[in-house]
């Protein structure tokens, strides 16, 4: 072989080289994210399980791919939804902040991994056996939400303790979630001689009909259920509480912020950016049923003066002391 021929093929065989290596990477891993509402509204939460992820090492689009399956606040769309993840074949299905989204994915496949975040009670719902030893392929993390709705009622009666009554407003198209709510408001309602109206809302319109039947119920103020999609809706219901001049109580802060007089509920940020962490476990090999089912401990109180100042409300200097945030 001639000198200069044999240079052409060194040349070739090396340029060739990077081609291979590339060939030989591991394909970038893959994790179906199920959620129940719109980006948009699902923002805040996105980012915290973003955070999870990445406090194990991965982040989107380097070492991970997400892909995200919106429902956009219509629960019938998710098995479908959940269906086409399966056959996407992800690596793990992530249902964060809905218990509809958990059940749908857990009823498409009984072999991915699946994590989910929820405020129900999971061993209730049925989507783990118990929380130390889920088995199976579900795990995940629960915020509290739902299993504080006594705490709400008995808050409201401490704000507001000449009311006789207070609505509640329940969404239909999360059954689960609803059935537990209201057997956990009645009963401190029972104990302090206080009648709940209960109303539904399962759409924005419903929300905005339900504040329009408040003037006719005999009610001294509102306690909005723990639900997904009320909790992606804060700002709305601040906008209407004030509107109609309504004193509320809700499951996020951001309800607060907005306006709204009293939020009450667990930490949203710290629950998903734990199903993030739970989920690059998952993608690093750990089984989920080896993982037991988080409880996030923290519940905030935040009580906004401005509000209740706007409303004629006085709030007990007891309720301000233990409020972890107070907006004057």
């Amino acid at each position: 072989m001639r000198r200069r021929e044999f240079i052409s093929l060194l040349a070739g065989t090396a340029a060739a080289w990077p081609l291979a290596a590339r060939a030989q990477q591991p394909a970038m891993a893959v994790i179906g994210y199920l959620g129940s509402e719109t980006p948009e509204k699902f923002g805040i939460r996105v980012t915290a399980f973003l955070q999870g992820l990445g406090a194990m090492g991965y982040e989107e689009g380097r070492n991970v791919k997400i892909e995200y399956r919106w429902a956009n606040g219509q629960n019938d769309r998710l098995p479908a939804l959940a269906a086409d993840l399966v056959r996407q074949q992800v690596a793990v299905i992530a249902t964060p902040g809905s218990n509809a989204s958990a059940i749908a994915a857990k009823a498409a496949t009984n072999a991915i991994p699946i994590v989910f975040e929820t405020g129900v009670d999971p061993v209730a719902a049925g989507l783990v056996k118990s929380l130390s030893r889920p088995e199976g392929n579900v795990t995940g993390i629960t915020s509290l939400n739902v299993s504080v709705a006594p705490k709400k009622v008995e808050l409201m009666h401490e704000l507001l303790p000449k009311a006789k009554g207070f609505a509640v407003l329940v969404n239909p198209a999360n059954p689960t979630t609803l059935e537990m709510g209201v057997k956990a408001s009645e009963e401190p309602a029972r104990t302090l001689a206080l009648k709940l109206h209960f109303l539904n809302a399962a759409t924005e319109r419903d929300i905005e009909s339900a504040f329009e039947k408040l003037s006719q119920l005999e009610i001294g103020g509102l306690i909005v259920a723990a639900d997904i999609f009320f909790n992606s809706r804060a700002q709305q219901f601040a906008t209407l509480t004030l509107k109609h001049r309504v004193p509320a109580i809700h499951s996020v802060r951001d309800f607060a912020t907005a306006g709204g007089l009293v939020s009450y509920g667990g930490d949203i940020r710290d629950s998903h950016k734990q199903a993030g962490i739970y989920a690059g476990r998952v993608l690093k090999g750990e089984k989920p049923a080896n993982l037991p089912v988080q409880q996030v401990t923290k519940v905030e109180l935040t009580i906004n003066l401005k509000t209740a100042k706007a409303l004629g409300i006085t709030v007990p200097n007891t309720l301000i002391g233990r409020a972890d945030e107070v907006i004057e």
